[in-house]
């Protein structure tokens, strides 16, 4: 089975070049949406958040802006809260792999926000990195509510530039010339990984 990496800066395009993969009938399995799970009621994060930041939870949930307000306050809790949600995902993950593996899959993409930044890229097949000119992403993520210039350029600063992410992929995605662009490089992507001629880096 080829395990995929996907990631990609903000407003890159990534969450939509996930669903490009679904959509070829490929599993996905989304470490932003387990995060989101995680923090909703019931939960497995919530409890041992609210242990570490009583005033994070809500109504037996994970309140993620009184968490960004603790973590951003508080240079050593950003590493506390990694300790409790990265081995929940990692638990997650595994799941994932292990029933897509019983399930006979080819190919399977790990969506993976800070992939390079969290190193999570070692053991992987092959790393897809959606990306798109600065100007193009700048435009799609102001156009979020709440978000400015400032914050914008707080986020980028935060993440490794997309030259490097394009550098360090085994393939692009542009999404910066349409869907239907980019629908037919992830085809030709999972063409090239499921010949058997094609080996992992």
């Amino acid at each position: 089975m080829i395990v995929l990496g996907l990631t990609g800066s903000i407003g890159m395009g990534k969450s939509t070049t996930a669903r490009m993969f679904a959509e070829e009938g490929v599993k996905v399995h989304d470490a932003d949406a387990t995060v989101h799970a995680l923090y909703a009621r019931g939960g497995a994060a919530v409890a041992p958040i609210g242990a570490a930041f009583p005033g994070a939870v809500k109504e037996g949930a994970v309140d993620r802006q009184v968490l960004a307000g603790e973590v951003g306050r508080d240079p050593e809790a950003l590493a506390r809260l990694e300790g409790i949600v990265h081995p929940l995902v990692a638990r997650s993950r595994d799941t994932f792999l292990a029933a897509a593996r019983r399930d006979g899959a080819d190919v399977v993409v790990l969506d993976v926000p800070l992939l390079f930044e969290t190193g999570a890229q070692e053991g992987l097949d092959a790393v897809v990195v959606a990306s798109a000119p600065a100007h193009v992403q700048r435009q799609r993520v102001l156009e979020r509510p709440g978000m400015s210039a400032s914050k914008l350029d707080s986020l980028i600063a935060r993440q490794i530039p997309d030259a490097e992410k394009r550098a360090r992929a085994d393939f692009v995605v542009d999404t910066g010339q349409g869907l239907d662009h980019a629908r037919s490089q992830v085809r030709q992507i999972l063409r090239t990984v499921r010949d058997p001629a094609w080996r992992p880096a």
